[in-house]
């Protein structure tokens, strides 16, 4: 599988514009039982179990390059939704500004694959726009109504006989989880200690949390207990990248499509569950799949891994109606493979090359991707400038880019982070998603000591002549 870098990105780019190329089960009252482990075994009715499942699907991206996010969260719907989950049980965070824009080849359609079908059509609309918000998020998952603003009013009302499934899928960094506004993220330690009340307050009888990100380890690494019926498989360990795939330049994806269509860990899973019977399925046996087939990134596990014997039908029911399952094992991967950092270049200089020579939209395409390099450069100048203010030419690299040892969180003082991050925005700007790979920097900074003085004097003193941000 080939990757797509950052460097190669850059390399292309520029190279084209100075040459001037032209670049489940049903809800039918049963009661179900769901303590039955081994893969031959199938789902029997029994009063051992009253649970329910619920499921909190959220796309935590806006804009038509991210497109690939809200197709994993409307594919996945698909998938509970055949599995016999009722809307009721099913909560979705989408900004749902994908199937509609402008430049969408299929106007009202998204689909998740090259030639895949609509997995637009019925997913609800909880929570749109500007109510993909972490605080909603929170409220919905601790099925606190009151702490809502906007939206459905739908949350998690989830008992202790309950079982509960959240996916997330977004672009991240280490210690936090981004949102559609820059302004707001969900942080690692604020998201454990929300999964943490839900717990005490009896909240589910077990839970199961994927998580498609960049550095998406990071969001449990050190931070989530093996004891709390919690089971979370991510990405990308805590210091890599995630993928986007069927992206263009791809064979199968049609000319058309100027954005990746999904990401590798999210159809990997996404595409064993359409292939599978999850009442055969254990989330062991899927993991072991997903991560065979995630093979540019390091799918990682987390959490109570005793739940890792349970069926995927546990969580996300089962077709019932399809009884011509035939196990097909691992699927191939895709051809190709695009760190997430990159893809919106990848995007901008599709459009550039798409465009008729002389056009308007190749003057505004050509301008996106010059935008977007230069806000690269002036990214990269900056975070290294600080480091270098703050701990000298020679040990600056080492300090900002430490990995701390497996099962330590990214950032012991989480207030520090948080303050740090702002700091760097009211002086140099926003981080972008290409930007955000740096929010280990800032932690570093946090863990070094330097006090709040210093780095507000560092980073006015690097930003002060910035040109682009």
């Amino acid at each position: 599988m080939a990757i797509l870098g950052c460097g190669v990105l850059l390399s292309l780019a520029l190279l084209s514009l100075s040459i001037g190329i032209n670049l489940c089960l049903p809800e039918n009252g049963k009661e179900i039982d769901f303590s039955a482990h081994g893969e031959n075994a199938s789902p029997s009715t029994t009063k051992k179990d009253k649970g329910k499942r619920w499921a909190v699907l959220i796309a935590g991206s806006n804009g038509y390059y991210n497109y690939r996010h809200q197709a994993d969260i409307c594919h996945a719907y698909q998938i509970l939704k055949k599995g016999g989950l009722k809307d009721e049980n099913i909560i979705v965070f989408m900004y749902d500004d994908i199937a509609h824009d402008p430049e969408n080849p299929r106007q009202g359609v998204i689909i998740n694959k090259p030639k895949g079908h609509d997995v637009y059509k019925g997913v609800p609309k909880d929570y749109t726009g500007a109510d993909v918000n972490s605080k909603n998020f929170y409220a919905v998952i601790l099925g606190n109504k009151r702490n809502l603003t906007g939206g459905s009013g739908k949350v998690l009302k989830s008992g202790q006989n309950d079982h509960v499934f959240i996916y997330y899928a977004d672009h991240g960094s280490a210690g936090l989880l981004g949102m559609p506004s820059g302004d707001d993220a969900v942080y690692a330690k604020d998201l454990i200690h929300v999964l943490k009340k839900k717990h005490a307050s009896k909240g589910f009888k077990s839970m199961v949390f994927y998580v498609e990100a960049c550095e998406s380890g990071s969001i449990f690494e050190g931070l989530l207990p093996n004891k709390m019926n919690i089971y979370a498989t991510t990405a990308a360990n805590a210091e890599e990248s995630s993928y986007g795939t069927y992206c263009p330049g791809e064979p199968e994806v049609p000319e058309e499509y100027d954005t990746c269509l999904g990401d590798l860990y999210s159809i990997s899973w996404l595409e064993d569950c359409d292939s599978n019977d999850l009442r055969k399925e254990t989330l062991e046996k899927q993991y072991e799949r997903v991560r065979r087939r995630t093979n540019k990134s390091h799918v990682m596990q987390y959490g109570d891994m005793s739940h890792r014997k349970e069926f995927l039908f546990t969580y996300m029911g089962a077709d019932l109606a399809n009884d011509s399952y035939t196990s097909i094992g691992d699927i191939s991967s895709p051809s190709r493979a695009v760190n997430q950092r990159d893809t919106n270049l990848l995007y901008f200089q599709h459009k550039f090359l798409r465009a008729p020579a002389g056009s308007h939209a190749k003057l505004e395409a050509r301008k996106q991707l010059l935008d977007e390099i230069a806000h690269r450069k002036h990214v990269d100048y900056s975070i290294h400038k600080i480091g270098e203010l703050l701990f000298g030419y020679q040990k600056s690299s080492n300090v900002l880019m430490n990995v701390r040892p497996r099962g330590q969180p990214v950032v012991d003082d989480w207030d520090c982070f948080k303050k740090f991050l702002r700091i760097y925005k009211n002086y140099c700007g926003h981080l972008s998603t290409y930007g955000m790979k740096y929010t280990r920097a800032i932690a570093n900074i946090c863990n070094a000591g330097v006090t709040l003085e210093k780095m507000v004097a560092a980073s006015d003193q690097a930003c002060s002549k910035k040109l682009h941000v």
